[in-house]
């Protein structure tokens, strides 16, 4: 940004938003600072202060800070001696003393001034936080981070990028050569982006013999080339010259030239940041391996000779100073010697007096000069001997560090033993060298090669964790070397490394620190070799050869020749089995059994407890499975081998159906991982080989098509995964034997009991079998051995590990995919155009385009009693009038119809556009409005016709009164106005009626009005609304966080929120881009300034600094030119946003010459700072070279030659329309026409296509001027279509996207066989007309209201009657649902109804069979469930036709407590037991859930079982009248005198009220999710660090579940509350408070409760008495009695057990108890149907 200064609008702003308060700070800030010790930097800080936008807001005082330059030097001339520097000292020395001198006080200056900033700005920032909430700091762009932003002048969206390490690496200029590593990421790059790499094969497959139509050899290495030259050149535009990718994609094509890299620059950048995190780590791991290969094990003697060498270097240094201070020594003792000397010649004075040699003034200088001298020497010898003395302190220091090195090293050795010998010390070492077995581990030169060539990340996490797991092993052993031989655990000096909280690795260290490591490697080839035998046996043609050597191996250090091929065999045991090597390594001391040490075995398929080689094997496997190749070439087997299966979890069985959203997900078996991920490399390469570029770009879409279906069914997945409907299984294939030994379907079986130990590893095993495997063989007791070892290794470790990493890939990858389909949705959004008002859909819009046209907004509420608003803005947005239709009236009442047409006579709008957010309702709003419209347009158009029945007073009377309203109007204005009513989505214009930006532009305005408003800017430019969303910023800093609440994807709600707003930027700027922004206009309107936001460069505060930069050169500008001219903007962000900020004509700049292509999307680097397209127009019109040289003349050709192309594109639209007409009839399509797409080149006949566009632009390459030919080419379309909209207009919704729109309804919730409850509101000839929920229409034809024949509807229902149908087809077009009530349609199975075709289809692998058998399944048991019940009743019929007894007469009730037939999902026919298991199975999945059983406390009472919080379940009862049978449930619910009419009405109306004063109580800010115990211990720690507070927490109660408990300590002694929970709010006492704020405010106030005793009353007998009375006086606790209270407590009882009652036991609950009991140790206050307190009451 520029400079300037504050401008009256800013203040105005700001002062709207920090009040008054904020004049202080900018008087504050103008205080000048008169110190003049302010730095460029401060200036520049001033400089941005200056204009508002900063935090640095007001200075301290002159007294509050000292002035650096009035500082003296004399310290510094003390210490470094300026006048009595050493004369003897070389010039050089005096030169060097001298620049350190002033470098040193230069640094001291600037700390002093740093420092003085520092406070500053620490004080101004106190002070805005002081006055200032966050939010608003943020929201205005107030912060330090918000002013470091907008003093960089690079895009705001690369601020982050460039400030981290890998956009700071330098970087090649453009013109400079690729580099080596430029190429290598390229290549990287291009393999992980699909659309790069197909780009690359279709070149590459295009290469055939010569003159067969394809590529030579030179022209298919140029294609290849150029596609890795526009990775590296756009990495370079974007890291060097700091261009966005959008500016890239459009201005430098020339260069970045292929058009998939100019698609995917954004996954570029992506990309990039992923390469150097790997190279990154890449590094360090090499810098490990470096480190490991140059440490000395051996007792550390490379740096003890390091110790050793600077030990000498000291010593010569300490040498030197002796013999300095020496020479000094002898030259003063010289000088005091002549001056003795001279002293006893004094005498002479007198010779010289006589003979009159007078030379005292000579005598007295010599003197001077040799005193002065002799003080320079005393000094010189002062510092020699400082710098002595500090020099034989270093020398003492390193030579203590040496013997103690010495010591060391021979103390390691020895393994810690500090009195060991130099030759026992080796011979430990060598001891514990064997142990570590370091040449079996790794090899430094194989690894470091291995290193250089990975290019994953988990690849080098890999590496990384083998090596740590060595290291733990190393450590072991050496700390168990210290401990035996007494070095307290490796010297007292060295930190113990944190043990690993692993098991396995612990038991790791104890077995590898006994020597097991050595033992295991005498039978079994080491892990390097193995990985490196796999990966050649795999990946290699030839496979591995033993011929083999590593680098840098040159045979000396071996026992084994170099290419020895014994090397990469598995040693054999000769004569021994494992049995007897093990018992005989035992007998000599060298194994030490652990067979003991973890009894469990769990790694084994069958223990034992006394084998020998148990730990050996462990350690083998450990070290085998971390080995970083063989982990990479096994994770490619199974990444190739293993599938997803799916199964119903206990609640998915009973939920899940045919209609259920998860149907289909439900069973998935043995779908291959795989399909989720891009296709491997050579299995894509063998499908392609043999095909052509364009059927190459089909298969890569295909499979692009089939990874996405694949991805986003994966969240699915983990969507109905976390609800608790299935569990998901990444495993691989089960053994076939296994599996089919039990008769238990596969999808009951659970995979825990299964277990990894029956998947099917065979391949796995073969591949290791055969690189660990003795080649020539060996007997089969030790290849079992080693068998074991690699089962162990892949059952016990790699599986699990594997299995891990795929899910988080699968959920990566489907994240990532998920990303970009909510992406595509919103770029669908933004790049859906302006309405278009029918009377223009007549004209092309390239030929008369939308333009700003007046509409007006509807907001209909579904509510009837909010009102329907009716909002008319303008052509750029603003709120001119507005008209009320008041709730509960309607648009054709006769005043409400005569207002709504006035209003629209006189805002006249273009089109009326209503909201989709009123339902079914918004549709017949529309419908009136039409006829509302209708009636205004005649009256207005008809407005100068007299009428037939209209005389002329009359005439002239209506007239008058038109003029009165109209003043504005001429009589001679005969302009037909046209008008048409439409319904949108107002998805965007909802969130804006209730967010914060509302409430800012429109502060005291209705919601429904603002909603309206924005209705009306949705239909002028979605885009901008959209842009608009985004300008609002969360409590944290974050932009965008609003669109979060837009219903742009069906999965958002799982995706990570920072990928999703990313990805939502980066579509908002590649659609600002397309269309571009009238800066103008955004910086003048509130609601388009969002737009500026995601110009390229700018970002929001960018674009809020330019907004009152703009303000303060009078709110306009003029031209592109006078953006940078005027330092509105940077030097790079302009270059990144000028060619995207459209100048457009205003009434501010119609006295001026604005350049034509300001308003294009043409650069002015080629019409300004070139001048090329002033070359083209003056050359198209053929005005010679002459002409360009003056700009208004310029001006004037430019302008002519776009008439004379407007002109063209013109011509071309009628030529065509009567050529398609000539052939086709009147059916031309007038909408779809593009002159871009449907004119052929050949076609155009206009002056600019006269011209050799491409010539001109290979002459500017040739004068070195670069490349401009996309630049000059978008020249010309920009002459012919300046900034034409790319955005197709507005097309309102209709058919199945309408009814989707307002009924919130698709195929997945409304489909043929689907179950629906509806009210029959009309019966006809027909059918009967249903209104089903949510208002959707239904309809039951004739035939399917019952199996008979049907003469009338009347006969089978009646209109107010609720019927249950099934639904046979939902016709969206005709807005309603066909349904059946036949019974032979309900006995049809749910899997048998057709599948909607707009709904995915079931996955191949999805098991058909076992739905069907689930089906069969859950109608047997609906069917025993029924018979059970025909059983239990007595006197009863469940489906029969008699409702009574053989007489007549009703059938009597048995009173017993029966079986309810009730089918509610909610209800089971179950104990108390079962259903608390059901739900504590289900887990978290079943939290604030609710299920019903018949109560055991009576045959006409119910049992809700509510699962309030994890693991507690709380028992409501319910009473139950006006029952059918003991069979039915009853019509009337009753819970606390509260009725309710059905099972789903309690649901709603109880249980989700009291779920949402659970979730507000966990949400609490004295919510603490801890026992009761545990709070109260910490009440007491904190009542002890301060007595004077009183300290109170809330958790949930123990004794009572549902119950929350209020623990607070006064004195000492913790003390509580119970507090109830109901629907109403929270119950303390008799009181019931709506939030547990209020229940916290009354504590506050009366802690001792709302029922506490009064203080004065007597004490009762010796009888346990509730603090809650039954009688109103006694609960009202509002009064206090007159005497002084005793305590805060009040009047405490004399008796214990009074005392007890109150403080000991906790008080009954607010509310009834559960299940109607009283708490232990409490009398039961009051019963559930005479005593409920009032409060309670409902």
């Amino acid at each position: 940004g520029g400079a300037g200064a504050v401008s009256e609008a800013q203040i105005n702003e700001h002062l709207e938003i920090f009040g008054t308060d904020f004049l202080d700070f900018m008087d504050t800030k103008n205080e000048d600072d008169e110190d003049g010790g302010d730095d460029a930097e401060r200036r520049r800080r001033k400089k941005y202060r200056e204009r508002g936008v900063g935090v640095d807001l007001g200075v301290d005082s002159d007294e509050e800070i000292e002035d650096d330059d009035s500082d003296s030097d004399d310290d510094d001339a003390d210490l470094f001696g300026d006048d009595d520097m050493d004369q003897d000292m070389g010039d050089k020395q005096r030169a060097d003393l001298l620049k350190l001198k002033r470098e040193k006080k230069r640094m001291a200056k600037e700390e002093r001034r740093r420092q003085k900033n520092q406070r500053m700005d620490d004080k101004r920032k106190a002070q805005l936080r002081r006055a200032f909430e966050p939010v608003q700091l943020v929201e205005n762009f107030c912060t330090e981070r918000d002013d470091a932003i907008r003093m960089t002048d690079a895009p705001e969206r690369y601020y982050d990028w460039l400030e981290a390490s890998s956009a700071k690496k330098k970087l090649p200029k453009l013109a400079e050569e690729v580099t080596d590593d430029e190429e290598e990421q390229a290549i990287w790059i291009m393999s992980k982006i699909p659309a790069i790499h197909s780009e690359w094969f279709a070149v590459s497959s295009t290469l055939v013999t010569p003159g067969e139509g394809g590529m030579e050899d030179d022209d298919l290495e140029k294609k290849e080339r150029a596609i890795l030259e526009s990775i590296i050149y756009a990495l370079r535009f974007m890291k060097v010259e700091k261009f966005e990718p959008e500016f890239i994609k459009r201005y430098r094509k020339d260069i970045v030239s292929s058009p998939a890299v100019q698609e995917n620059l954004y996954r570029i950048m992506d990309e990039d940041s992923e390469w150097e995190r790997m190279t990154e780590a890449r590094s360090k791991i090499e810098s490990v391996l470096t480190e490991q290969s140059q440490r000395n094990d051996e007792g550390g003697y490379e740096e003890l000779a390091m110790l050793k060498e600077e030990l000498k270097r000291a010593n010569e240094k300490l040498e030197r100073t002796v013999k300095e201070e020496e020479k000094v020594q002898v030259e003063l003792e010289e000088m005091e010697k002549n001056g003795e000397k001279k002293k006893e010649e004094g005498s002479d004075d007198d010779d010289d007096d006589l003979f009159g040699d007078d030379d005292d003034s000579d005598a007295e200088a010599a003197k001077e000069a040799k005193g002065k001298q002799k003080d320079n020497l005393k000094s010189h010898l002062t510092t020699i001997t400082t710098l002595l003395t500090s020099q034989a302190e270093e020398v003492a220091r390193l030579d203590t560090l040496t013997r103690e090195k010495e010591a060391e090293s021979t103390a390691s050795a020895a393994g810690g033993a500090p009195s060991t010998s130099q030759g026992e010390a080796m011979n430990v070492f060598a001891a514990r060298s064997k142990k570590m077995c370091k040449d079996k581990l790794w090899h430094y030169g194989d690894y470091q090669q291995y290193v250089s060539s990975m290019i994953e990340y988990r690849q080098v996490m890999d590496m990384k964790g083998y090596l740590n797991l060595v290291k733990e092993g190393n450590e072991a052993i050496k700390d168990k070397a210290s401990f035996l031989s007494g070095g307290g655990g490796g010297g007292k000096d060295k930190k113990k490394n944190k043990r690993s909280r692993r098991f396995d690795w612990d038991y790791y260290r104890t077995c590898v620190s006994e020597g097991l490591r050595d033992i295991c490697y005498r039978f079994v080839l080491p892990p390097f070799r193995v990985g490196i035998k796999l990966e050649d046996t795999l990946t290699s043609k030839s496979g591995f050869s033993y011929d083999r050597t590593l680098p840098g191996d040159d045979g000396e250090d071996d026992e084994m020749e170099m290419g020895d091929p014994r090397q990469w065999v598995a040693p054999v045991v000769d004569g021994l089995n494992p049995q007897e090597f093990g018992s005989q390594l035992i007998d000599s001391g060298e194994l030490v059994s652990l067979a003991t040490a973890r009894e469990d075995a769990a790694w084994d398929d069958n223990p034992e407890l006394t084998d020998p080689l148990r730990a050996c094997r462990y350690v083998a496997a450990m070290e085998l499975a971390h080995e970083p190749r063989i982990r990479r070439q096994l994770r490619a087997i199974y990444r190739s081998e293993s599938v997803i299966t799916t199964r119903p979890t206990s609640k998915g069985m009973g939920a899940i159906d045919a209609f259920h959203e998860y149907y289909g997900l439900h069973l998935l078996h043995d779908k291959p991982v795989k399909e989720h991920f891009p296709m491997e490399e050579g299995e894509l390469g063998k499908k392609r080989a043999r095909l052509t570029g364009e059927e190459v770009k089909e298969l890569d879409a295909e499979l692009k098509k089939k990874e996405t279906n694949s991805c986003i069914q994966y969240l699915n997945l983990l969507k109905a995964e976390r609800s608790g409907d299935i569990t998901v299984q990444v495993h691989l294939p089960y053994v076939h034997d296994v599996m089919d030994t039990d008769n238990t379907p596969w999808y009951k079986r659970s995979p825990d009991a299964l277990g990894r130990d029956r998947q099917n590893i065979g391949r796995l095993m073969e591949s290791l079998e055969r690189v660990y495997l003795p080649a020539d063989g060996d007997t089969d007791e030790w290849n079992g051995e080693r068998k074991k070892i690699l089962r162990m290794a892949l059952v016990h470790y790699l599986l699990p590990q594997f299995e891990a990493e795929s899910r988080r890939d699968l959920r990566d990858v489907s994240t990532r995919i998920g990303v970009e389909a909510a992406g595509q949705n919103l770029q669908a959004m933004a790049m859906e155009g302006p309405y278009r008002p029918s009377h223009l859909l007549g004209e092309n819009r390239f030929i008369v385009p939308t333009g700003d046209l007046p509409i007006v907004g509807v907001c209909a509420s579904m509510d009837t009693k909010d009102g329907t608003y009716l909002a008319a803005v303008n052509g750029r947005g603003e709120l001119s009038d507005h008209v009320a239709v008041p709730g509960g009236t309607s648009i054709t009442d006769s005043n409400i119809r005569e207002r709504v047409i006035t209003f629209l006579m006189q805002t006249r709008p273009a089109a009326v556009i209503v909201g989709s957010s009123g339902g079914v309702g918004s549709r017949l709003t529309s419908r009136r409005l039409g006829e509302v419209i209708t009636e205004a347009t005649e009256r207005w158009n008809n407005r100068l016709i007299q009428g037939q029945d209209e005389d002329d007073e009359d005439f002239e009377a209506r007239m008058d009164n038109f003029r009165m309203m109209h003043p504005h109007i001429d009589d001679d204005d005969d302009v037909v106005w046209k008008c048409n009513v439409d319904i949108v989505d107002d998805n965007v214009a909802q969130l804006f009626g209730r967010s914060i930006r509302g409430k800012k532009e429109f502060p005291d305005t209705a919601v429904n009005l603002k909603v309206a408003v924005a209705v009306a800017r949705w239909a002028k430019d979605p885009l901008c609304e959209l842009a608009y969303t985004w300008s609002a910023a969360s409590d944290a800093g974050v932009f965008g966080t609003e669109m979060l609440f837009l219903n742009i994807h069906p999965l958002q709600r799982l995706l990570p929120k920072p990928m999703l707003l990313r990805q939502f930027e980066r579509v908002l700027c590649n659609a600002t881009a397309a269309v571009g922004v009238d800066i103008n206009g955004a910086c003048s309107y509130d609601h388009m300034h969002g737009l500026l936001t995601f110009v390229p460069g700018l970002g929001p505060r960018k674009a809020n600094n330019l907004k009152q930069n703009v303000e303060r050169i009078g709110g306009v500008v003029s031209s592109r030119k006078s953006i940078l001219a005027k330092r509105l903007l940077g030097p790079i962000v302009y270059n990144n946003s000028v060619a995207f900020l459209r100048v457009r004509a205003t009434d501010q700049l119609q006295d001026q010459m604005l350049h034509p292509l300001d308003d294009s999307r043409c650069h002015p680097d080629v019409y300004q700072r070139n001048r090329w397209a002033v070359k083209i127009a003056v050359d198209a019109l053929e005005l010679g070279d002459g002409a360009a040289q003056d700009d208004e003349y310029a001006i004037s050709a430019i302008r002519d030659v776009m008439q004379n192309s407007r002109e063209e594109v013109e011509r071309l639209f009628l030529a065509t329309k009567a050529e398609w007409e000539g052939v086709y009839g009147p059916t031309f399509n007038v909408g779809t026409w593009d002159p871009k797409v449907t004119v052929p080149i050949e076609s155009w006949r206009d002056k600019v296509e006269e011209l050799d566009i491409e010539a001109f632009a290979e002459m500017i390459e040739q004068n070195g001027n670069g490349k401009w030919l996309s630049q000059l080419t978008m020249v010309k379309w920009e002459f012919r279509l300046p900034f034409e909209d790319p955005r197709k207009p507005m097309e309102p919704p209709s058919g199945e996207k309408l009814f989707k729109l307002l009924t919130g309804e698709t195929d997945a919730t409304l489909c043929p066989g689907k179950e629906v409850t509806g009210k029959v509101v009309k019966n006809g000839d027909f059918g009967s007309q249903v209104k089903l929920e949510g208002d959707v229409p239904g309809f039951i034809p004739l035939r399917n209201l019952a199996d008979d024949h049907v003469e009338s509807a009347e006969d089978i229902v009646s209109v107010g009657t609720v019927v249950t149908a099934l639904i046979t087809q939902v016709k969206m077009d005709h807005m309603c649902v066909d349904l059946t009530l036949k019974k032979e349609d309900f006995r049809k199975k749910s899997s048998e109804w057709e599948r909607p075709l707009s709904l995915p289809p079931l996955d191949d692998h999805f098991d058909r069979a076992a739905a069907y058998k689930i089906d069969e399944e859950k109608d047997k048991e609906r069917e025993a469930r029924l018979e059970a019940l025909r059983l239990t009743i007595g006197g009863t019929k469940i489906g029969g036709d008699s409702q009574g007894n053989a007489d007549g007469a009703p059938a009597r009730r048995s009173g017993k407590v029966t079986r309810r037939a009730c089918a509610h999902p909610a209800f089971r026919n179950a104990q108390h037991d079962k259903l608390d298991r059901e739900l504590k199975e289900a887990g978290d999945a079943m939290v604030g859930e609710a299920l019903i059983r018949p109560s055991n406390k009576s045959c006409d009472s119910l049992a809700i079982h509510w699962m309030c919080r994890p693991g507690c379940i709380k028992v409501i009862e319910v009473l139950e009248e006006d029952k059918d049978t003991d069979a039915s449930v009853g019509n009337r619910l009753i819970i606390k005198k509260e009725m309710y009419e059905s099972i789903d009405e309690l649901l709603g109306r109880y249980i989700a009220p009291m779920n949402d004063r659970v979730e507000e109580v966990q949400h609490h800010r004295k919510f603490l999710d801890k026992l009761e115990d545990e709070i109260d211990d910490k009440l007491q720690v904190m009542k002890k660090a301060n007595p004077a507070g009183v300290f109170y927490f809330i958790c949930w109660s123990e004794s009572y579940p549902g119950y929350v408990s209020l623990r607070f300590v006064m004195n000492r002694t913790p003390r509580h509350h119970t507090i109830g929970i109901s629907p109403d709010g929270f119950i303390w006492g008799p009181k019931i408070f709506s939030s547990m704020d209020r229940v916290m405010n009354e504590f506050k106030k009366n802690p001792a409760g709302p029922g506490a005793r009064p203080p004065n009353r007597p004490s009762g007998g010796g009888s346990s008495t509730s603090s809650m009375s039954t009688s109103r006086q006694g609960t009202a606790g509002t009064t206090e009695e007159s005497g002084s209270r005793q305590s805060r407590w009040g009047a405490r009882s004399s008796t214990s057990t009074q005392s007890s009652s109150r403080w000991g036991a906790p008080p009954p609950p607010a509310g009834p108890p559960p299940a109607f009991a009283a708490p232990p140790g409490q009398p039961p206050a009051f019963s559930y149907t005479n005593n409920a307190p009032p409060g309670y009451s409902r």
